[in-house]
């Protein structure tokens, strides 16, 4: 796991990245202990694993981070979803390991992508900078988001996921994240 800094910065820059980087040790912390056969195991009625989730966010988050650069988006062979853009038949795969991916090739792959969000937002001149949102039913047309937002955005996507693999862990084994 890449070594974060401990240090909340008492700006808004540091505080966001502080409560997105909460939020991902939830997650990692679900895994924590797991063979890769449980991590990939459904203990309830859901479609998630931990492992799944995993995956899910660290390619969510390299997502937004392409969007926010205004670069060519999504993932390297070498990464998560092997560069192939997920379509309606390949959708599920953001949500399960393939072709030979492992939980700590995916927490190698979220840590990359965690230093690469914190340089990028440390480097931005202001928080209030936008880039537009991508075309998606769920997301208004031509609309532009700030970099605050996308934060934001980061926290409650890994807040909710980190909620469910709470769920998924506890259903595994009974370790629950908050005692």
């Amino acid at each position: 796991m890449a070594q974060m800094s401990t240090e909340v910065l008492g700006d808004e820059r540091g505080t966001l990245l502080a409560f997105v980087e909460a939020q991902r040790t939830a997650i990692r912390e679900s895994l924590l202990g797991l063979s890769e056969e449980q991590a990939a195991s459904r203990p309830s009625v859901s479609e998630l694993t931990l492992s799944g989730l995993l995956k899910h966010v660290a390619e969510v988050e390299l997502n937004w981070l392409r969007l926010a650069q205004q670069a060519p988006g999504g993932t390297s062979q070498a990464e998560p979803g092997g560069g192939k853009e997920r379509t309606a038949e390949t959708w599920g795969e953001g949500f399960r390991l393939v072709d030979g991916e492992s939980v700590p090739s995916v927490l190698a792959f979220w840590d990359g992508v965690a230093e690469q969000t914190a340089a990028f937002v440390a480097g931005v001149p202001s928080l209030d900078d936008t880039f537009p949102l991508p075309p998606a039913p769920w997301f208004p047309k031509d609309v532009k988001v700030s970099m605050r937002w996308m934060l934001l955005h980061l926290v409650e996507e890994f807040a909710r996921h980190a909620g469910h693999a709470d769920i998924v862990r506890e259903s595994l084994d009974g370790t629950r994240a908050m005692g």
